[in-house]
Parts: C-alpha cells; sequence; structure tokens
C-alpha cells in the first residue's frame, strides 16, 4: 500500500520547485543583461522588477565609479532625470484632493504672474495643460529659472510660447515642471523638496529627494556620459552639483527650479519600484494611500492621442510588444531611466544606467528598451 505523503510534505516540495523556477528565471535574466553589456557599452544597470503587486527581484550589474572602481549595488540612488516629473504631477493632485487648488485653475492665479500665450490671450493656461505638455510653453528661452518666461524679468518671455493655441498641440517641455514645482510651493507653503519627502516619500518609507545636499553623497551613483568618438565615458561632474549657495538665497515661491521638479528626484531602483507600485495600484501601496484612485487614473489618461501623455505618466505599446504600458523615462547627464507598469496584469519594471550608449530603437534608449524586454521574457512572460 502506498505510504500517503503529508500536506507538509508537499508545501515543502511545491516551495522548491518554486524556489528552483525563480533561481533559474534570475540567472537567465542576469545572463542577458551581461549579454546586452557585452554587446553594448554600459557603465552601469540597477533594476527591479515587479509581479503580482510584490518586488520579485533587484540586482545590480557593472559600475559605480569609474574612478574608485566600486561596483554598482542595489542601495545606489541615482538622479532619475525625467521621471522626476510624475512626482510633482502627484504632489499636484494630492493638493488637488485637498482643495488648495482646482487642475483647470488659471495658472497666473497660482504662480504669480501672467502666464498667456499673446497670440492667443483670452485661452487660459492651466495645470492640466501644463501638466499634459498641451500648455504651447516651450523650454526656447530655458527652464532652469522662471526669469524664462516671467514678462517682468525678460523681454524675450514671449517666446516662451509656441504658435499653436494651448490645448491644441503637444510639445514635450520641461518648464511646465519647474512651474508645477513651483505652484506646488507656493499653494502648500512648504519648500519643494520638503514636501516631496513629507507627502510621498515618507508615507511609502522611500529614501531619496531633490536636494543633493540633504542626501547621502557615498551612495550616488557616479553618472557618465559615453563618447562614441572615443568610446570612452566621461564623469558628468554637474549631474550632483551642490545648490547650497542658490539655497542660501531661495525665495519661496520663485526659487524652485533650484531643485529641478522637472527632473531632480535622485531615489534608488529598488525604491523606485515601491512608488512605481502605488501607481500601479491606483494610488495605494501598502496600506498607504498617496492619491485617490480617480487622481492615479487621471495621471494615467493619455490627453494627446498620438504621444499617449497623460499627467507626467504616458502610455505607449512600444517599450514590450504587445502590451501596453503606463510609465516615463528619463535622460540626463549621460544617464538614461524607465519606469513603466501594466496596471491590470499587476507587473511593472524599473531599469536605470548611469552610463551606457546613446542610441534609440524603437523610441527608446537601446540599452534601457533590451534590459526591460529581457527582464520581461525571463521573469515575466511565463
Amino acid at each position: 500500500m502506498k505510504k500517503m505523503r503529508s500536506p507538509f510534505w508537499l508545501i515543502l516540495q511545491a516551495l522548491l520547485l518554486m524556489s528552483s523556477l525563480a533561481k533559474a528565471q534570475s540567472e537567465k535574466a542576469e545572463a542577458g543583461i551581461k549579454a546586452i553589456m557585452q554587446e553594448i557599452p554600459v557603465m552601469g544597470l540597477s533594476v527591479a522588477v515587479v509581479k503580482n503587486n510584490k518586488i520579485i527581484y533587484t540586482q545590480s550589474f557593472g559600475t559605480k565609479s569609474q574612478e574608485n572602481k566600486t561596483p554598482l549595488t542595489n542601495d545606489c540612488i541615482f538622479r532619475i532625470a525625467s521621471i522626476s516629473k510624475s512626482f510633482s504631477a502627484t504632489s499636484i493632485m494630492q493638493l488637488a484632493e485637498r482643495k488648495k487648488l482646482s487642475i483647470d485653475q488659471d495658472v497666473s492665479e497660482l504662480i504669480g504672474f501672467k502666464v498667456r500665450n499673446p497670440k492667443f490671450p483670452e485661452t487660459v493656461i492651466t495645470l492640466r495643460l501644463m501638466m499634459s505638455h498641451l500648455s504651447s510653453i516651450n523650454d526656447s528661452q530655458g527652464y532652469f529659472s522662471l526669469d524664462a518666461i516671467n514678462p517682468e524679468k525678460n523681454p524675450n518671455w514671449a517666446k516662451s510660447y509656441s504658435n499653436y493655441e494651448p490645448g491644441k498641440g503637444y510639445a514635450y517641455c520641461n518648464l511646465n515642471f519647474n512651474m508645477i514645482g513651483t505652484i506646488i510651493e507656493k499653494v502648500s507653503g512648504e519648500r519643494f523638496d520638503q514636501y516631496v519627502i513629507k507627502h510621498v516619500l515618507d508615507p511609502l518609507n522611500i529614501y531619496g529627494g531633490y536636494d543633493v545636499d540633504g542626501l547621502d553623497k557615498s551612495r550616488f551613483a557616479s553618472i557618465y556620459e559615453y563618447k562614441p568618438d572615443s568610446s570612452k565615458f566621461i564623469l558628468s561632474e554637474g549631474a550632483y552639483a551642490s545648490r547650497a549657495a542658490e539655497i542660501s538665497k531661495y525665495t519661496m515661491g520663485y526659487s524652485t527650479p533650484i531643485f529641478s521638479p522637472t527632473g531632480g528626484m535622485k531615489i534608488s531602483a529598488p525604491d523606485l519600484a515601491k512608488y512605481m507600485l502605488m501607481h500601479s495600484n491606483y494610488g495605494k501601496y501598502r496600506g498607504k494611500r498617496i492619491i485617490s484612485k480617480k487622481s492615479a487614473q487621471q495621471m494615467q489618461t493619455a490627453l494627446s492621442a498620438e504621444e499617449g501623455y497623460g499627467f507626467a505618466i504616458e502610455t505607449t505599446s512600444k517599450m514590450i510588444p504587445g502590451k501596453t504600458l503606463k510609465g516615463h523615462t528619463g535622460v540626463a547627464y549621460g544617464l538614461f531611466s524607465a519606469m513603466f507598469f501594466h496596471p491590470e496584469e499587476q507587473f511593472g519594471i524599473v531599469v536605470i544606467s548611469n552610463g551606457c550608449a546613446p542610441g534609440y530603437s524603437g523610441g527608446y534608449n537601446t540599452v534601457i528598451r533590451k534590459t526591460v524586454n529581457c527582464l520581461y521574457e525571463s521573469l515575466l512572460a511565463n
């Protein structure tokens, strides 16, 4: 007579099989990423993968500091560039929920100077238009200071507006989000960087921020720009430049671009995955609600059909063939980053490179795109 196996033994066997499968998948992912790094010049890559609302994989490859010959690790933090915009948009949605502002309010009333395209003076420019890059504002006069678009500061302010009516055309614009960061500061009464920490990062138990001098510099992953002509990586010293001198003369409600709400968040890949999980779960993560489900859905709803851009979150089917994803990319100083998720299928991928060849394919940096697809095929497809 066959001896019956105990439920405990069966459970243990199932767990061992699952562990063996996870190990094989991880080894496949790592072999794939190493192959990418051999094929294309890459300084370093830090990745995180989410499945069924859990972070199932984090790993780092390559070099943190070329000068010190130190390896990249999972706790390294990076300036993630334009993925930062979604932190600003998330903050705006919080303030809208608290009735501190309306996303359809005239931005002129919120920022303290006139914001109007002079070619269309009757058309109101709103936060809705700015967060979706439909405002007709452009970066031609720069975006590191509000002086660029302030009629009282720049005689060429009118050039900060394009020739089409607000709401009738799309143009990606960093100035939009540096203005949005300023509005967060004016409306909340809290300095922009501190607002984001208190109301977004801390509730999610995330380490990061916009103020270089407020973070542990030993954790910064150095950022490098790859020069194809010489096949060399050059350190981008400006990526983590201190802004202490400027902050010492800070004017609340105007100096905000110093922190770069449009691109200055510093965070690790695993912590960015936690933030991504919050958006994938429509505003909530581990019992902490950061924004309402309605606000999260608004952020993820494309307002420009061709570009698929919502409120600092784009919708794309070009990153992973056959999958419609939500998320954002970032490019600055030689860094490339991506954060994309699928709310219905409950998976997501974060990839950050502190320096790689700048070539593009399918609309995205080739290294980032290949790495995202490698992680998907290895860890999520089956």
